[in-house]
């Protein structure tokens, strides 16, 4: 699977739990790579079907990264959405928000700019149009207040 491949099962992963409490994760992710069970075609790999235990691995990893730091990552949504409460943005979006924080804030192995870019792709594949605006707005001004911080870090200890 490529990276976008991946990135696009670990939102349906992270989307599928927004509507099932933490205990039922491990089903979730079981039921997310069940070979048995058809994808939306016959031919789409991306919702279920056969992944590699590599990918496997990797997909189960992020999902559990984002899950146990949900409730800071929403905390970081909420601070960036100046007037929109977290119940207010729609389920996809959170979703993908939720993916795009934790790769921006938490996972050094990508790059910002790819993290928001990957974002606003899958807000193209799966919202509305503005939603993909909406997402990128929020990633950017989150890339934006972390750069000002750490200017004004620098700022301060130089000083």
């Amino acid at each position: 699977m490529t990276r976008r491949d991946i990135r696009d099962r670990i939102f349906k992963i992270v989307f599928t739990l927004e509507f099932n409490d933490a205990e039922g994760m491990q089903d979730q992710l079981d039921f997310a790579f069940d070979p048995e069970m058809p994808g939306d075609e016959e031919d789409d790999p991306l919702l279920y079907g056969i992944v590699s235990d590599e990918d496997r691995d990797y997909i189960t990893t992020k999902v559990k990264n984002i899950i146990s730091k949900k409730a800071e990552i929403d905390e970081i949504i909420s601070q960036i959405s100046e007037g929109w409460k977290l119940p207010r943005i729609g389920k996809e979006e959170l979703a993908i928000l939720r993916l795009g924080v934790y790769e921006v804030k938490y996972d050094e192995s990508i790059p910002e700019k790819v993290a928001i870019n990957e974002a606003v792709e899958l807000a193209k594949k799966y919202c509305d149009a503005s939603a993909s605006k909406f997402v990128n707005a929020l990633l950017a001004k989150l890339v934006s207040g972390d750069k000002d911080k750490k200017e004004s870090g620098a700022d301060a200890t130089a000083e």
